[in-house]
């Protein structure tokens, strides 16, 4: 009778091994949407003006795009899948120089199974903001 239920064990273990614990297989996020940098309103500014609010215009930006400033995040306000604004402060316009300006649409979350799928942050090409 012990052999038998050694048998029945060894066989019991084999089918659940065979059956695979393993991982399970996830799909890698895909590339996201592209935006891009039209142009810049105001394209300048003199150092040492005021905050101002910029208007970058362009293609495929996602509600939740980020406008970078010198890559630190500004507050970014959504207009249209062509337009975002932003304030930037007096602080970043005081001394002459140029600022590189990006727009980040932000990856998104997968919705597979076992949270794969989703897609990757893209951030456009940087645009040069001069500061007279």
């Amino acid at each position: 009778m012990k052999i038998v239920k050694a048998v029945f064990l060894a066989g019991l273990l084999a089918v659940g091994l065979a059956c695979g614990y393993s991982s399970k297989a996830t799909t890698p996020a895909v590339a996201g949407t592209m935006p891009t940098i039209a142009a810049l309103v105001p394209a300048s500014m003199t150092h040492g003006m005021s905050a101002f609010a910029l208007t970058v215009n362009g293609t495929n930006f996602s509600s939740n795009a980020t406008i970078y400033w010198n890559g630190t995040a500004e507050t970014t306000i959504p207009v249209s899948a062509s337009q975002l604004t932003a304030t930037i402060p007096a602080t970043d316009i005081a001394t002459a120089g140029t600022a590189a300006v990006t727009v980040t649409n932000p990856g998104t979350s997968g919705m597979g199974a076992y949270g794969s799928g989703g897609t990757l942050a893209e951030t456009s090409a940087p645009m040069t903001f001069t500061i007279n």
